[in-house]
């Protein structure tokens, strides 16, 4: 359904605390669960890797690059022989990859091995390039406890069109999913608002008709009247 509004207005967020979020978003966990990131990882080394890379750009460039980038570099122990220079011409596609280079290559020396490489929030953000999105991600992808909700664009648009959170900021939006989904669901909901908005809740023309939660979606009601 084609709609003129992107966001619904703020007085249709009144039922956000009266919804069982659990209960109706069981349609949308349901399609989704056990649905893999896009990012063509093969193991933790190279999600970490890849993850980083992607921010503020596309899981598909980061895809096609990373069979290169691997074959040189298979793990944290080469990489952390690496100069930044010697990422350049794997990289170079990538958006801010001189930066990327130097996190990279930093957090490789401070790991040293694949298997130190640490699977909670506090372990991972410590990391330059990684923060609580990417953490998300990378412990969502590894099936450890979550420990927060994956916040990327098609969630910041998601999360308020439903009606589940309110506002623009990631880290604002991610505390009110965390307050009205349980945690054993932390890990699918993330999965599930991104590819909701991959495939069916798109900036223009939502697919509204389409989609398994429209009943309790705020931005579907509003475009009813």
């Amino acid at each position: 359904m084609s709609a003129k509004k992107t966001t619904p207005s703020a007085n249709l967020f009144s039922n956000r605390s009266t919804i069982d979020w659990n209960t109706a978003l069981k349609p949308l966990f349901k399609k989704y669960q056990g649905r893999k990131h896009p990012l063509e990882y093969k193991n933790l080394y190279q999600l970490v890797v890849m993850v980083v890379l992607s921010a503020r750009d596309s899981d598909r460039n980061i895809n096609a690059l990373a069979p290169a980038l691997f074959e040189k570099f298979p793990s944290m122990k080469h990489l952390a022989k690496a100069t930044p220079e010697e990422l350049y011409p794997y990289i170079s596609k990538v958006t801010n990859f001189a930066n990327k280079a130097q996190w990279l290559i930093a957090t490789a020396k401070e790991i040293k091995d694949d298997k130190n490489i640490p699977l909670t929030m506090d372990g991972l953000t410590q990391y330059s390039g990684i923060g609580r999105k990417s953490a998300n991600v990378i412990m969502s992808q590894m099936n450890v406890p979550a420990e927060g909700v994956i916040v990327d664009l098609h969630t910041l648009r998601v999360a308020p069109r439903l009606g589940i959170a309110v506002g623009t900021n990631p880290e604002k939006i991610e505390k009110q999913l965390m307050e009205v989904v349980d945690k054993k669901n932390w890990h699918v909901l993330g999965m599930s608002l991104t590819y909701l908005g991959r495939e069916t809740c798109r900036p223009t023309n939502p697919k509204c008709e389409e989609c398994v939660v429209n009943e309790v979606c705020v931005y579907y009601k509003s475009q009813q009247h």
